[in-house]
């Protein structure tokens, strides 16, 4: 070996004793201790202790992650790469400023873009100034009361810039919390009397299977995967078998998980623990997303309370915090996320039921899924299904907002059309404007003409029109509105939430808005990139976000001319 190439990898080597990268700032070290004091420092807590971090100095400095890193015994590549993953970390690298003190979150996603929120950001930055940070985001999970602006942690409906203005400057910043059925009310009407009895062996495991395998009950987080199968093929995969609860409704007009969760928390929990029982789980891992700063005090509490109070014996269970991926709406991200890592989804097979969370089969589920399952249970499957229209069956729960009357969560026969859905729950348009078409599934669920008003509303329904229902999120829209700008602002909402981790979905959003963008679409090209995207990406998101700007080049044609 030459002396040039001895000395250079002499030059490689790691010095004894001292790690690669920044070295530890003693006081920085400390203040992280303080911060996670008697925490596990296993690596699945490290978003969660990044949270602690951001919501103390409100932001996440260069130093801060070099000592949790060392305190975690994780790379610093492994920190920093984690905490610039996520919207919600502020991370400041050394020489550079800190954000202002407080921020003020504006959604401009599809129902609050519509609403205004444009105009609303323009109004704020003039009124605010440069002390507090105005920040454009994608949708929060309130689009039935667009626009949105959350004020530090505090959502302000309806927003104005007087009232965001107003709240700002009074500090009103800290996240609400509704008036919902608690622990002690909620078991005086009965609740957890199903989950004790089957703990108590008065029902069995077969049983309730068979009774949602009878039900019908679909998985209602988008995906539509029947539940009681779902149950049965983890309850036969080999212990010990581990469950997530998927609450990060990240689709632009979806908002029901939250809905029910500021009423009825419990009702969920208990479903939760009975397919926890049923399927053989004792340990529980609840995603929540981290706009749901309201929801999180209530589960918190009533978590806290039902450990405290438990009417039988509990499994383990974890809340976790999502930190602003819409990715993580997908399983496999999410459990990524929940490990302490970047969400990115995994490439398929093994199925998250055979190898899911820390390598374990795992029951995956979305909030409302099992909310549904004391009553399904306790009424028998045939309650379930003798809802619906057009030959459908069950119930569903529609996050409705956009150009109606009535925006919000209508529970609703499967297979009513939208025309009912607007005239018989939603109380009819706005004055003034007329039906002109909708997002039948969130964004990216595609988009249908108000002349395809009367297709029944459920799984399978809309596949052949290029959409699908997803997590019933409705968006209609008026003669006021074009569908080419909606299907735009889908687009971009796609471009900034690709995780990036495949190469069709991160260059072809980002292609497709730029095409999207242009005065002329080229339709051949836009066509050509969609088909690649759908054909070449590793999860829905690029497989979906071609379904908007398809729709409008095949029922909007007259909007391209």
């Amino acid at each position: 070996m030459s002396e040039t190439r001895t000395v250079r990898l002499d030059n490689l080597k790691r010095k004894s004793g001292k790690p690669k990268g920044r070295s530890v700032e003693p006081a920085a070290l400390l203040e992280v201790q303080r911060l996670l004091g008697d925490a596990s420092r296993a690596p699945d807590m490290l978003i969660e202790h990044l949270h602690k971090i951001q919501d103390h100095h409100g932001h996440i400095s260069s130093k801060h992650i070099t000592a949790l890193a060392a305190e975690m015994k994780l790379s610093q590549t492994e920190v920093y790469e984690v905490a610039t993953f996520y919207h919600h970390f502020d991370v400041v690298k050394e020489g550079e400023a800190p954000p202002p003190p407080l921020t003020v979150r504006v959604c401009e996603s599809v129902a609050c873009d519509m609403a205004g929120a444009h105009d609303l950001i323009d109004a704020l930055k003039r009124g605010l100034g440069d002390k507090i940070r105005i920040q454009p985001v994608p949708c929060v999970g309130r689009c039935d009361t667009a626009p949105i602006a959350v004020v530090g942690k505090n959502p302000v409906d309806h927003a104005t810039a007087d009232a965001v203005i107003k709240a700002a400057n009074a500090k009103e910043i800290e996240a609400p919390v509704t008036n919902y059925l608690p622990l002690d009310k909620y078991v005086a009407a009965g609740g957890y009397q199903l989950y004790k009895n089957c703990v108590e062996g008065k029902r069995t495991p077969e049983e309730l299977i068979a009774i949602m395998e009878n039900s019908g009950l679909r998985g209602l987080g988008g995906a539509g995967f029947p539940v009681g199968r779902k149950w049965r093929i983890v309850s036969q995969q080999p212990a010990p078998r581990l469950m997530a609860v998927n609450i990060d409704e990240g689709e632009p007009g979806t908002f029901k998980d939250r809905y029910y969760l500021e009423r009825d928390p419990h009702r969920f929990l208990e479903g939760m623990l009975i397919a926890a029982w049923a399927v053989g789980i004792d340990r529980i891992y609840i995603y929540l997303r981290d706009e749901y700063a309201g929801c999180r005090k209530i589960l918190s509490r009533e978590l806290a309370e039902l450990q405290d109070h438990p009417p039988a014996r509990l499994p383990e269970i974890q809340l976790r915090r999502g930190a602003g991926a819409y990715i993580c709406g997908e399983e496999s991200a999410m459990i990524e996320s929940i490990e302490g890592k970047r969400g990115m989804p995994r490439l398929r097979p093994p199925f998250v039921a055979q190898v899911g969370l820390f390598g374990r089969p795992t029951l995956e589920h979305n909030m409302e899924s099992v909310y549904w399952v004391r009553e399904i249970v306790e009424k028998g499957p045939e309650w379930f299904t003798a809802h619906g229209r057009y030959e459908r069956k069950g119930l569903r729960s529609f996050s409705v907002s956009g150009r109606v009357k009535k925006s919000g969560v209508h529970l609703a026969p499967a297979g009513i059309t939208m025309r009912e859905l607007i005239n018989e729950y939603c109380g009819g348009m706005l004055d003034g404007h007329e039906f002109y078409g909708y997002f039948p599934g969130g964004a990216s669920g595609g988009i249908l003409p108000a002349s395809m008003g009367d297709i029944p509303l459920d799984f399978d329904t809309l596949n052949q029109y290029g959409c699908f229902i997803g997590s019933a999120a409705i968006i209609v829209f008026s003669d006021h509105d074009k569908a080419k700008d909606l299907a735009l602002n889908a687009m971009k909402f796609f471009e900034d939430e690709s995780c990036g981790q495949c190469t069709p979905c991160r260059v072809g959003t980002a292609k497709a808005v730029d095409l999207m963008a242009q005065s002329h679409w080229d339709q051949a090209l836009l066509e050509e990139l969609s088909v690649t995207m759908i054909d070449a990406s590793i999860c829905g998101l690029g497989q979906a976000a071609p379904n908007p700007l398809r729709s409008v080049i095949k029922y909007f044609p007259d909007e391209l001319n």
